[in-house]
């Protein structure tokens, strides 16, 4: 594993840079179940409604993702209460909760999970000039539009505390009683790799999971809000470092198999 003070400083400097970039992208105003709208943050939506690779179907009505929740209406705050929401986990960094807090009805528990947390340390699975060098040549062949995101998402593989809270997210989602939703700022990013992270272990098809990630640009208004590229850049990350998503959730993120059996009891029909 790779420590900070291992790095040279251009590319400790550069991937505090990266990470600034995954963290501060603001937000803008089978098939999914669609979830009532949320008049202040147009990127909630159920992630249930899809069929899994054994024939099952991800339960609606019990996880959902979003964009920022600093907003609410008192309409959207019902609207919350009415789905049965308990739990809001919030993906984002200290400076965007400050700047923006959630705004979420009594009753709803708040849980933060910050992927770029430095309270693990600023640990590597793989030395950083590595991971810079291939995500910018990847950037490259794919033609990517934002070379930010296409470095940020497979440090989300290698960084230890993105690993920290993505482990948090899946613990919460396997053991929260009542419905959770979970979130960063623009609600594509960060909560677009949490959710294929889930969506994997709940067996939904890779095709499946990479449509759903897609809908962003469709929810969020914008043809360049999210690029496959990218999310293909954290899966060819985990291929590299781990073998298979099998092996990334359970020796990357540490979930044992005792949570993975309460997500698939949960979330599978």
């Amino acid at each position: 594993m790779i420590t900070f003070r291992s790095l040279p400083l251009r590319a400790a400097t550069l991937f505090l840079a990266v990470l600034a970039a995954i963290a501060l992208v603001p937000g803008v105003a089978g098939t999914a179940s669609a979830a009532p709208r949320l008049a202040s943050a147009s990127n909630f939506r159920d992630i249930g409604g899809y069929e899994t690779v054994d024939g099952k179907t991800v339960r609606t009505g019990e996880l959902f993702r979003s964009n920022k929740l600093s907003n609410l209406t008192d309409a959207d705050k019902q609207t919350l209460v009415d789905l049965g929401i308990t739990l809001d986990v919030d993906l984002r960094n200290a400076s965007e909760r400050d700047e923006a807090p959630d705004q979420m009805p009594a009753g709803i528990r708040y849980q933060v999970a910050d992927v770029v947390s430095l309270n693990s340390g600023l640990w590597f699975h793989e030395f950083v000039p590595i991971t810079l060098g291939r995500a910018l040549i990847d950037a490259y062949t794919t033609k990517s539009s934002n070379v930010g995101q296409s470095i940020g998402y497979p440090f989300m593989v290698s960084f230890v505390g993105s690993d920290a809270a993505f482990r948090d997210l899946v613990k919460a989602a396997a053991t929260n009683p009542g419905g959770m939703v979970f979130h960063c700022s623009a609600g594509k990013d960060r909560t677009g790799w949490g959710t294929a992270i889930i969506l994997s272990i709940l067996g939904v098809p890779r095709a499946t999971i990479e449509a759903d990630f897609m809908k962003s640009n469709t929810y969020l208004g914008r043809s360049d809000a999210v690029e496959l590229s990218w999310l293909n850049a954290a899966f060819d990350q985990v291929k590299r470092l781990y073998g298979s998503m099998d092996r990334y959730v359970r020796k990357g993120l540490k979930i044992d198999q005792a949570t993975i059996d309460k997500l698939r009891a949960r979330m599978l029909a």
